[in-house]
């Protein structure tokens, strides 16, 4: 029985010692496995095939950039809202959505019954004018030669001017209806007004037929001068120290992205909207007749140039949707360690790169050869 239980206790034993040398070994093999996908070294042959060089940071001057977002837009006096301001119905009217108008084109002819007392009004307070000029003259002359009372004078002075401002007032309301005073001064009444197209530009809402009856209210039509667009950006509120006025703006609309337009910021606005970005109005350095309001715009801000630490770009890789740099490893000449990076600004054959935090502050990049460095890494990993 004794020799059974020591038996056993050797076994259990053996067993614990094993358990205990797989955990210490198990654990580390696994570290070196993992820190090791990140390393390559390479041969003396296959270092100079690879034309590997190395180097530290540029310090390179680049173009600063805001990103943002925006529409083709035009200044509130380009789009133009037209009404009857004395109402009537729709006599004649040729106007389609696209029809180019010029400014003191006739859109649309208005009857309204209510057009004839207006005309009648004027034509009487202006045969009164005339009586009441002829009056005030006589009574001048009678008061120099102290033939009338000075009262007589002053009544017919108050009633020339009471006159005048009358006929001001309706020669304003005929003009507004549309009615044209060259026939209503020969005596000429219409009960049919025209309504003109106040500026230059293109019919973009037709919103009534013949026949219909036309509210003060009511707009009729709506006419855009395309001639001075602009880009109105969105702009978030963190880049907007970045934004200057005068800055260079490159920009694409949605329905032609492979041409670019320039333009320049011109306005930044001093109000957060609630979606916490700020608008900023641009001017085009070129009138483009293509462009239409309202088309989707992505812009990029040229916000100048400032001092960065900078990489060949060839020495900034992309694999895999995010960036890499290979930088020298102090185990051995020939080993390179792989790190991942974020991108900056990229111009003139340099990348902006921001280490991370808890790199070293100087380490050596390869500058040539990145490539293969990343083959011959990945190789590696298929093959295991």
């Amino acid at each position: 029985m004794k020799n059974i239980i020591v038996c056993l206790l050797l076994v259990l034993g053996m067993a614990a010692c094993q358990s205990g040398s797989e955990r210490e070994t198990g654990e580390p093999e696994t570290a070196d496995t993992q820190e090791e996908t990140d390393f390559v070294e390479l041969t003396e042959s296959q270092f100079k095939t690879a034309g590997i060089e190395t180097g530290g940071f540029s310090i390179r001057k680049l173009s600063g950039a805001v990103i943002a977002n925006g529409v083709i837009d035009i200044p509130p006096q380009n789009l133009v809202s037209i009404s009857a301001p004395l109402g009537g119905f729709l006599r004649k009217s040729e106007l389609l959505q696209g029809m180019k108008v010029r400014k003191g084109q006739v859109l649309a002819v208005i009857e309204n019954p209510d057009f004839i007392p207006i005309q009648q009004d004027y034509l009487e307070t202006r045969s009164k004018l005339e009586y009441a000029e002829q009056e005030f003259r006589r009574q001048s002359d009678l008061s120099k030669e102290n033939v009338n009372a000075q009262k007589a004078l002053q009544q017919s002075a108050s009633e020339l001017k009471m006159l005048r401002a009358r006929l001001a007032g309706l020669k304003e309301r005929v003009r507004t209806a549309g009615i044209e005073l060259s026939g209503l001064e020969n005596g000429h009444i219409a009960s049919t007004a025209s309504i003109r197209s106040p500026i230059s530009g293109s019919v973009t809402v037709v919103n009534v037929n013949l026949g219909k009856y036309v509210n003060p209210t009511d707009v009729m039509f709506e006419i855009v001068d395309t001639d001075h667009l602009h880009v109105e950006l969105s702009v978030f509120e963190q880049d907007i120290p970045k934004v200057k006025l005068g800055q260079l703006v490159r920009f694409r609309v949605s329905n032609n992205p492979a041409k670019e337009d320039l333009a320049s910021v011109y306005l930044i606005n001093q109000k957060i909207n609630d979606d916490r970005t700020v608008r900023v109005h641009c001017h085009l350095e070129n009138e483009d007749h293509n462009l239409l309001p309202q088309n989707f715009v992505k812009a990029v801000i040229e916000t100048g140039a400032s001092p960065v630490n900078a990489l060949p770009d060839e020495a900034v890789l992309d694999f895999e949707g995010k960036s890499y740099v290979f930088v020298k490893d102090s185990a051995g000449e020939r080993r390179f360690r792989m790190v991942e990076v974020s991108k900056g600004i990229s111009e003139n054959g340099f990348t902006e790169v921001k280490m991370p935090a808890e790199s070293r502050e100087s380490p050596e990049f390869v500058l040539k050869g990145a490539y293969a460095l990343l083959s011959k890494l990945k190789n590696a990993e298929e093959e295991e």
